[in-house]
């Protein structure tokens, strides 16, 4: 069985190496100068190449921000052109795709638990960009798993755990939103479970995973700093405006993943555990 990366340099990218390297399973990984996903003849050529299994999709232009304006173009080429080439070649060479998309196919709207089939209507141009990369993959026939997540933290990368630590060496007291609720993301649980969707030769579709239990961003930093002396007030998101538009309430139902047989921590397990390092 052979594997093969797309978004190498990224955080999920990263943890998707290292996950393999540690199971000693056969991979190869491109990072975007190596494998450019908008040219439909590289991505032909290197999957003639390599001839891989599974394809695990971790490339994707997520400047959430940037993309409703500089960044618009680049969002649709990688997140949409770049998805379909790969969605194609999968199906040309009869492998199995494991694809990253986001919570932002949903409004944020629903009190409730977003289940995998309930109706999308994305609010910013990144989260329609995943959506039509949704769609793309759906078209191209390719036997295929989507993996919605949200909010993801890691060893590798920028992300909210970093930024929330960095700020705390210069601060005394910091303010974070609490009127957004969601899931956090450890991409070592994500990269678990694409790896356990192939191992369990799973039905194809779409899955939602992130890690158990729910927050607001305030309450996942308040849980990032618990250690530190550091103040975290609460505030709404009125006093950060942000260019796109951040679902209020965009927490996903996991029983699908769930009834795989994948065992999910909670965040605040799997937080403790991603900071035991680096403590």
């Amino acid at each position: 069985m052979k594997y093969l990366i797309t978004g190498a340099n990224g955080q999920l990218g990263k943890e998707l190496q290292k996950l393999l390297s540690e199971r000693q399973l056969n991979f190869v990984a491109f990072d975007s100068h190596q494998l450019d996903i908008t040219d439909k003849e590289k991505v032909m050529s290197i999957f003639e190449q390599e001839n891989p299994d599974v394809v695990f999709h971790a490339a994707a232009y997520t400047k959430v921000d940037l993309a409703e304006d500089e960044g618009r173009s680049q969002n649709w080429q990688v997140n949409v052109e770049g998805t379909k080439n790969i969605a194609d070649a999968v199906k040309k060479y009869n492998a199995n795709l494991v694809a990253v998309s986001t919570d932002y196919v949903f409004d944020g709207m629903n009190l409730g638990e977003y289940k995998e089939d309930d109706p999308v209507n994305p609010q910013n141009a990144y989260g329609r960009a995943k959506l039509a990369g949704e769609l793309a993959i759906n078209e191209s026939g390719a036997n295929a798993y989507i993996v919605r997540t949200s909010w993801v933290f890691g060893e590798f990368g920028n992300n909210f755990v970093y930024t929330m630590q960095r700020l705390a060496e210069s601060h005394s007291k910091l303010t974070v939103v609490n009127d957004q609720m969601g899931r956090p993301t450890w991409t070592r649980t994500l990269a678990e479970f694409m790896l356990h969707l192939i191992e369990t030769k799973s039905e194809y579709g779409i899955y939602q995973l992130s890690n158990d239990n729910t927050a607001t961003w305030y309450e996942f930093a308040q849980e990032i700093l618990k250690a530190t002396s550091v103040e975290v007030t609460p505030v709404t998101s009125v006093e950060f405006p942000q260019k796109a538009y951040r679902p209020e309430h965009s927490v996903m139902s996991l029983e699908k993943a769930k009834s795989t047989g994948f065992e999910i921590p909670t965040w605040q397990d799997a937080l403790k555990k991603f900071l035991q390092p680096l403590i």
